[in-house]
């Protein structure tokens, strides 16, 4: 077990230092390349791949190889992207109210996926001409079923007070690649997505999730 232990470590090692190859590769080439919008594909893909990296680095550095510190991983990623588009605490701040839960590599990575790509449309466009404002993200447990500890529903919020979501766009049927994304992995852990806009931009997501456990639970 300890052998198989040590085996697993190396591999999430590798798989991260692998995807950050690819991130700092797009990294050079975006360099090179004039064009804004081109320019911002590569800065997105790579934000993407990192999300995925964190994932790995949270594993290989935690005793438990088989689910991640949730909250730790976002404020992680958070923190990476907030540096990516160059946004100062000061000007945008960061709320995170996530329970102490862990998250299994199945889960954790498309639910990484959805706020990258939710946090980085408000810091790309919620906040134009250097406004100011806040996101927030609280991740919550909703339900448990009395007779099954492995099942358990889930609710993650992404909320910005900024210009809001275009009222003329169905976010379900958008030809954006981010909130195509975000649809699909949605579906993916077979979980629902509601968009409230009365008050800037607001996705709430419920999902269901077996195995998963909350971080006072995980030392009995």
């Amino acid at each position: 077990m300890q052998e198989k232990e040590v085996l697993l470590k190396e591999i999430h090692h590798r798989v991260k230092n692998n995807l950050q190859v690819i991130s700092s590769l797009l990294n050079l080439q975006s360099r090179s390349i004039q064009d804004v919008a081109t320019r911002t594909l590569f800065q997105d893909s790579q934000n993407r791949i990192q999300s995925i990296a964190f994932i790995h680095e949270k594993l290989y550095q935690s005793r438990d190889l088989a689910q991640v510190d949730f909250s730790q991983y976002i404020q992680t990623l958070c923190i990476h992207l907030f540096r990516s588009y160059g946004t100062s605490p000061q000007r945008i701040s960061l709320n995170l109210q996530i329970d102490d839960i862990f998250l299994s590599v199945d889960t954790a990575i498309p639910c990484g996926l959805i706020v990258n790509e939710l946090v980085c449309n408000a810091l790309k466009h919620g906040f134009p001409k250097n406004g100011t404002g806040a996101i927030e993200i609280t991740l919550h447990r909703t339900f448990q079923e009395a007779d099954d500890h492995s099942k358990r529903e889930f609710m993650m919020r992404v909320r910005d007070n900024g210009i809001g979501f275009p009222s003329e766009v169905d976010f379900r049927k958008t030809r954006s690649l981010g909130m195509q994304l975000i649809n699909t992995l949605v579906k993916q852990l077979k979980g629902t997505i509601e968009l409230d806009g009365s008050s800037g931009t607001a996705f709430q997501i419920v999902f269901s999730a077996k195995h998963h456990q909350l971080g006072e639970e995980r030392h009995e």
